[in-house]
């Protein structure tokens, strides 16, 4: 662990007694460290945009909380929203189709699974909250990848090694980039035993107020038990709750 990244970040808890600006003196003194190495570190979280510095005159310069914080905040109540607004909807559809229905975001390079309901079935998927995967494996993950803003997409797919994952069947870019556009196209993502052998997973879209999407609302089950007429049910109904779960959080098709 780096503790000189530790000791920087923890600078930022002292502004939560209620103060909205400190001196450099007052969070030296709080931190108990030098000025000096409270300055160092105060410079990296001004550069980062975690803090911001004001001069009043030469002598009063004070540090303030910065707009990034605001801005990764947004994003962790985001999540929490989607979680909240999405568990009764994930519920409903759980319970009509009688499979796994999944809530999965992207965070950084992977995909995370945030929330799952569990059909009653015998034979369930091997998931849970918190699993991560391979941005490019997975109907979900693969759905999010697809949706990105292009100069985002080509940098994450710039740092994936695709033959390094022999569960994918997509073992290059042209190959992503040509999925991911038909997935786009039409406007959901299905996947064949990539996660799980045997499986089959189905995802949509959620969006937010401002038409970004934000999840992909996922049901997964064995190809033996989904057949294409079930199949043909699911997408309908999947498309129809993150839809539902899209207007929710202020979307406006």
């Amino acid at each position: 662990m780096n503790q000189s990244v530790v000791k920087a970040l923890k600078l930022l808890d002292l502004f939560l007694d209620g103060q909205t600006e400190l001196t450099l003196s007052e969070i030296a003194e709080k931190a108990a460290m030098p000025k000096p190495t409270a300055f160092r570190f105060l410079a990296s979280l001004e550069t980062c945009g975690m803090l911001v510095k004001s001069k009043n005159t030469g002598q009063d310069v004070r540090y303030r909380l910065g707009l990034k914080l605001l801005e990764l905040g947004n994003i962790v109540a985001e999540q929490l929203e989607i979680r909240t607004i999405a568990k009764p909807w994930m519920q409903e559809l759980c319970k009509e189709l009688n499979e796994d229905v999944h809530l999965v975001i992207l965070d950084g390079d992977e995909a995370v699974y945030i929330e799952k309901i569990e059909s009653n079935q015998k034979v369930r998927l091997h998931t849970h909250v918190g699993k991560r995967s391979s941005i490019y494996i997975g109907s979900g993950p693969k759905l999010l990848l697809a949706f990105l803003p292009p100069e985002q997409q080509s940098s994450l797919i710039s740092r994936i090694k695709l033959e390094d994952n022999a569960d994918s069947l997509i073992q290059s870019e042209e190959a992503l980039y040509k999925h991911l556009e038909q997935i786009k196209d039409q406007g959901y993502s299905i996947s064949l035993g990539e996660q799980e052998r045997e499986t089959i997973g189905i995802s949509y879209p959620i969006r937010n107020y401002s038409k970004e999407v934000i999840a992909a609302l996922s049901v997964s089950g064995p190809v033996s038990r989904i057949d294409k007429e079930l199949q043909k049910e699911i997408q309908k109904k999947t498309k129809e709750t993150a839809l539902n779960i899209s207007k929710a959080l202020g979307y406006i098709g």
